[in-house]
């Protein structure tokens, strides 16, 4: 697997390619990717994706951009695990906005990555101002030695699968549908750094995890199973109290701060990479009128996410390993 960060490399290799952000590699994304190895081994070609960092929606409007669902790291693990032999990173800037859809067909799709076949969402748009689109592409295929595959959305229960849909479930705290369309329990990884030890002082220490962007796609108490605490190469992650958001009662206009308490654990993890699986949102984030009912209430969660686990047994999750 090949990453290049910020600028496509020549290559002569033939490749069998998609495109797209892949915010958060749900199960639509996750049948692309299949359809792209399927294909790339049946014509002996490498099968590889192209996305963009930052996300586009974040370069013209950054206010508006809708909350990130994994972050370029997560995003990457992800699809290495998919076995995915290249990984094509464009530095989404102002010159690439600027690239008419002609030249992104005949100069980077054939002339510098040598595409063979490509794959698109049926929603497909791109180039300068978006004026690229699926008959643009199929017309101009052929002279530059391709061929295109459109692949239908992918449905569950009626609901189309997509980056939206997982927001507005998170939005919602509905973890279940959530992982309905994620095909795992939504999570957020990330390195332990120092933070104001509040939760120590409380009596319940926490880890604080950096977040990549400050407007996670969800806030609350959630109960949570954490991977990488221990030194252990064992999948098996252990059971937690999580809170993420902004702590009105203890800060204000505060920068949201995802959290960790772990049950019964007590071992240094400063500097750890630590995966977090939102398993049971127990409820939303208040301020409390002073210090010591805050901590009754983290008494309460904790007793409850301690009866969340007991009645849902921990097992460790297959795709823990790819963050």
């Amino acid at each position: 697997m090949h990453t290049w960060p910020r600028a496509l490399m020549r290559t002569h290799t033939p490749i069998a390619l998609t495109i797209g952000n892949f915010d958060g590699i749900h199960l639509g994304h996750q049948a692309m990717l299949d359809r792209l190895k399927d294909t790339a081994k049946r014509l002996d070609l490498l099968a590889c994706v192209m996305t963009f960092e930052p996300h586009p929606r974040e370069f013209f409007s950054p206010d508006q951009a809708p909350p990130r669902l994994s972050s370029l790291r997560e995003k990457l693990k992800y699809l290495i695990a998919a076995e995915i032999d290249r990984i094509y990173v464009n530095h989404f800037n102002y010159d690439f906005a600027q690239i008419n859809p002609e030249y992104f067909i005949t100069r980077t799709l054939n002339q510098e990555l040598s595409v063979r076949w490509l794959l698109v969402g049926d929603d497909f748009r791109f180039g300068a101002r978006r004026a690229g689109d699926l008959s643009l592409l199929q017309s101009l295929s052929r002279a530059n030695h391709f061929s295109v595959e459109v692949m239908p959305s992918i449905t569950i229960e009626g609901q189309r699968i997509s980056s939206t849909a997982v927001r507005q479930a998170l939005a919602c705290g509905d973890l279940s549908q959530t992982e309905k369309l994620l095909g795992r329990p939504y999570s957020i990884s990330g390195r332990v750094v120092d933070g104001d030890k509040l939760g120590k002082q409380l009596g319940y220490p926490t880890a604080n995890i950096q977040l990549k962007h400050n407007c996670p796609p969800l806030s609350g108490i959630f109960a949570v199973r954490v991977y990488g605490a221990t030194d252990s190469s064992s999948a098996t992650p252990l059971p937690g109290v999580a809170s993420l958001g902004v702590r009105p009662t203890t800060h204000q206009n505060g920068k949201p701060v995802l959290e960790v308490h772990l049950f019964d654990f007590n071992n240094e993890i400063y500097g750890r990479h630590l995966h977090v699986d939102f398993m049971h949102k127990l409820r939303n984030e208040v301020k409390f009128a002073d210090i010591n009912t805050l901590i009754r209430q983290i008494e309460k969660d904790i007793a409850q996410a301690k009866d969340f686990f007991a009645a849902t047994p921990i097992h460790s999750s297959s795709l823990c390993s790819a963050i």
